[in-house]
């Protein structure tokens, strides 16, 4: 017997490993000390900080994986691998600094992983962060034949001095909503049954599949301009429950969801579905990706608007 015959193919992984060198480099500045074949990757801490504090996160697609593979639609996946990641480390305040992923698959096909890397290259690209390494793991008797999982690990930096917890959050404060680009990266076990119930093919997969938007560089903007006490990504448990993760124990939201922009996706899930507005409000972003917690008066625009205040409890 050999390795191959358990339907583990050696030849195949470093095929892949190169079809994706070019695009992992093109993400890499001059921080980064080595390139993709190492055991680890080498960042070196930028300059310009006086307590440097490392941020880390790490997070993965869901289900959505599974509407893609379904669909055999991977380009943009790795693009939401990413955001989940980065998303998260920005509410600190946090600059990303690099990316690391982990694809486990039934069996590894190079062209296949090469499209779910250029996802990632994509999202890296637009966080301004390297992907300085990976894993490729491929286990058939784990996996479904077909189906693969992800994960993305994110470092970032910030200023010991500078750091965003949401301990300065006052009433008075005023609540912003920066817009989702749809359903992002939750709620899709519920989404593939509606999916299941659409007979009249009102959903779009394509739109279902829209990855979710990177917040990063308007949200790091935003802290330059403004002054800013809290942050929050809007993903599994809603609106409410992601703000009030930030609050302190004497404030209280006072949001007018009647001025949120919700798009029409979300109409539609909630038609075909049949799903009270709680238990949507419950689940999905609802329009909203992502909250910025100000006592300054911010620029609304079409990325930006008021949605309320924070209140004493």
């Amino acid at each position: 017997m050999d390795y191959q015959q358990s339907v583990v193919n050696i030849e195949e992984g470093n095929r892949a490993v190169d079809l994706i060198k070019d695009h992992v480099k093109s993400t890499h500045n001059s921080q980064v000390l080595n390139n993709l074949g190492s055991f680890a990757g080498f960042y070196e801490l930028p300059e310009g900080y006086n307590q440097p504090v490392l941020v880390s996160c790490t997070d993965g697609v869901g289900t959505k994986l599974k509407l893609a593979i379904d669909s055999e639609i991977v380009d943009t996946v790795g693009i939401d691998l990413v955001a989940m990641c980065v998303n998260d480390l920005i509410c600190c305040g946090a600059k990303p600094l690099h990316f690391l992923d982990y694809i486990a698959c039934h069996q590894l096909i190079p062209e296949q992983m090469e499209r779910i890397i250029q996802g990632m290259v994509e999202g890296c690209k637009q966080a301004q962060c390297a992907l300085i390494g990976g894993e490729m793991a491929e286990m058939n008797d784990m996996y479904q034949p077909g189906d693969f999982d992800l994960a993305g690990f994110a470092v970032g930096v910030v200023e010991k001095t500078e750091i965003i917890d949401g301990s300065r959050i006052q009433p008075g404060d005023h609540i912003y909503a920066m817009p989702s680009s749809g359903v992002h990266s939750n709620g899709y076990s519920l989404v593939r049954k509606i999916i299941d119930q659409d007979s009249t093919n009102q959903l779009s997969i394509d739109e279902l599949l829209t990855p979710t938007r990177i917040y990063v560089q308007d949200v790091l903007a935003l802290i330059e301009q403004y002054s800013v006490h809290g942050i929050a990504h809007v993903t599994g448990g809603g609106l409410v429950e992601n703000v009030e993760r930030v609050l302190p124990n004497h404030c209280h939201l006072d949001i007018q969801f009647d001025r949120i922009k919700t798009p029409s996706i979300f109409k539609t899930l909630q038609n075909v579905g049949q799903i009270t507005d709680s238990e949507m409000w419950k689940v999905f972003n609802m329009g909203v990706g992502m909250i910025i917690i100000s006592p300054d008066v911010l620029d609304e625009s079409k990325s930006l608007y008021k949605i309320g205040q924070v209140i004493s409890k």
